[in-house]
């Protein structure tokens, strides 16, 4: 009877699998929802693979001249043309993007860790933390940041560090005034008030409860300032304050383009011009596609 009943009865189909909450699965998601995130991932990847393996598949040293090759047009020989020098314009923009990717990168990161971390300390703790801390981001914005970019790589020295310090250093006051908004905001949330009457210390409750909340706003500013970072090491190469030559880097070789684009040779300050505004573009469409990722809140 038992085996009758259990053969007439229906099959009992597995539960479905959930849905995979991994923080691939959730950026695969939000890459493949939105085109124009996809397009700025595909472009950053292929400023990665220049800056790791161009160095080493460039078909011409960048550093190496020839006169007899001087300001030729871009050819099958010379994608990019050649400069006054004869030097491959495509092979130095290829590298160039491993120095330029770098600044960006090492200033980023050290102004998010400084400007982001004394932001959520300032709105957290309020008091003189706040004064001290809102104070230093008053100075630094009443000088024009470029001009003081320049003061500090003209005092320093013009070395890829002191480039990066100074970059960080402008930089700071936008993550300072935007982690401590945020996190002014949030300190009183009903969440931070439940750690705090579980027993967490400030700084946990500063770690693990406020900076993952507002991380996706941080990782839009992050995304832009890597933009303003290139702009910046390119402009201070442009003005002599930058990379010293014959080093390949962006900013330097429009820097020396530019008084041929009268004569014709348009190609010497184009193509570096043209990496700066893809790289440029590439990361300011990357704050979206960020953000959405690292929200807890989006993840499913």
């Amino acid at each position: 009877m038992s085996d009758t009943a259990t053969a007439g009865a229906p099959a009992i189909s597995a539960a479905p699998k959930p849905p995979s909450n991994s923080l691939f699965a959730h950026a695969r998601h939000v890459v493949s929802e939105n085109p124009v995130t996809g397009l700025a991932f595909v472009l950053f990847g292929i400023i990665v693979l220049c800056a790791v393996f161009g160095p080493y598949v460039v078909p011409h040293d960048p550093l190496a001249s020839k006169t007899t090759a001087a300001l030729q047009p871009p050819s099958l020989e010379h994608w990019f043309g050649t400069d006054q020098l004869g030097r491959d314009i495509f092979s130095r923009v290829v590298v160039a993007t491993r120095l330029d990717l770098f600044i960006a990168v090492t200033s980023v990161a050290l102004v998010f860790v400084a400007g982001g971390f004394a932001g959520i300390a300032a709105g957290y703790f309020g008091g003189w933390t706040d004064r001290l801390v809102s104070r230093l981001a008053d100075t630094i914005m009443a000088f024009p940041l470029f001009v003081l970019a320049m003061g500090i790589v003209a005092a320093l020295g013009n070395t890829v560090t002191n480039i990066v310090i100074a970059t960080a250093i402008i930089n700071f006051p936008l993550y300072v005034r935007v982690a401590r908004a945020e996190a002014n905001v949030r300190r009183e949330a009903g969440f931070v008030l439940a750690a705090r009457l579980s027993g967490n210390g400030d700084f946990r409750i500063l770690l693990g409860h406020i900076l993952p909340n507002i991380m996706p706003i941080m990782m839009v500013q992050v995304s832009l300032t890597m933009g303003y970072a290139i702009l910046n090491a390119a402009g201070l190469s442009f003005i002599g304050l930058g990379v010293k030559p014959p080093t390949p880097e962006w900013g330097i070789m429009v820097a020396e383009g530019a008084a041929n684009i009268i004569s014709g040779e348009w190609w010497i300050a184009f193509f570096p011009g043209a990496a700066l505004m893809i790289a440029v573009f590439c990361f300011n469409l990357l704050g979206d596609g960020l953000r959405d990722i690292v929200d807890p809140q989006r993840r499913t």
